[in-house]
């Protein structure tokens, strides 16, 4: 036969398992807040802007679309080159940074909006002043070598880089670092309270014996400690008396 768990007993165990289950949320928060607080390394964002249109534009024929998609498609190309070690050479050697080309290009993020001509260059830096700096240069960079690499030049930057008075780090986000843990420690704590609850072999109720054994109970006796021996006993003593006082002491004098 098939068994089935009834919501009283799911409340039930997590019920007797709940200091289990709290000790694992409060663990969980503790380690997930320490980590978020005083281990990982905050890491901040700073971002410079750039269009690309046509350098030198006709007055009788202002927007040209045949231009604007021309544009839009050499972005794809754009957003290579300004990760390539071409340009991050020099940002690399003009701002004496420690670190090479290869590992500058996993810091910085090219992206731009469908159909958009502008470009968005996202570094991400530990100090927020030298991810300014990094965004800055790359795009400026990236600006005066387009020329000689496409034979156009049609970068304009639209938008620097600025360092914030309080910039507020993008990772990590200890609220909601927490707020996981807890949850995940929560879940954990159930699991492991239902575990234990399985692995229980131990027999404490009728509906127990009866699960068991498949046998109805007919009986149940009571766990006595010999104080309640002793205070039963008293108890029993004057009713016997009055009931049976001479008898009691006929069966003495035998």
């Amino acid at each position: 036969m098939e068994e089935t768990i009834s919501l009283k007993e799911i409340f039930g165990v997590i019920k007797k398992r709940f200091m289990l289950i709290v000790a694992f949320v409060l663990g969980a928060a503790l380690v997930a807040a320490v980590f978020s607080y005083f281990i990982i390394t905050p890491t901040y964002q700073s971002s410079s802007q750039f269009i690309v249109n046509q350098s030198q534009q006709d007055e009788n024929n202002p927007f040209n679309v045949n231009d604007i998609r021309t544009n839009v498609e050499l972005i794809n190309t754009y957003n290579v080159i300004i990760t390539s070690p071409i340009i991050l050479d020099k940002v690399v050697e003009e701002l004496d940074l420690d670190y090479s080309s290869a590992s500058l290009a996993e810091k910085i993020q090219v992206s731009s909006a469908e159909n958009s001509q502008v470009v968005t260059v996202t570094v991400t830096d530990p100090k927020p002043a030298i991810a300014t700096q990094i965004a800055n240069t790359t795009v400026k960079t990236f600006q005066d070598a387009i020329p000689g690499i496409m034979n156009v030049d049609n970068v304009k930057v639209l938008s620097t880089a600025e360092v914030k008075e309080n910039p507020a780090p993008v990772s990590p986000k200890p609220l909601l670092n927490i707020a996981i843990a807890i949850v995940l420690g929560g879940m954990v704590g159930v699991g492991i309270a239902f575990l234990l609850e399985y692995l229980d072999n131990t027999i404490r109720t009728e509906e127990d014996i009866e699960k068991e054994l498949g046998l109805p109970v007919l009986g149940v006796i009571s766990h006595m400690t010999s104080e309640d021996i002793r205070a039963g006993r008293m108890s029993l003593q004057p009713s016997e008396m009055k009931r049976g006082g001479v008898r009691g002491t006929q069966k003495e004098t035998v």
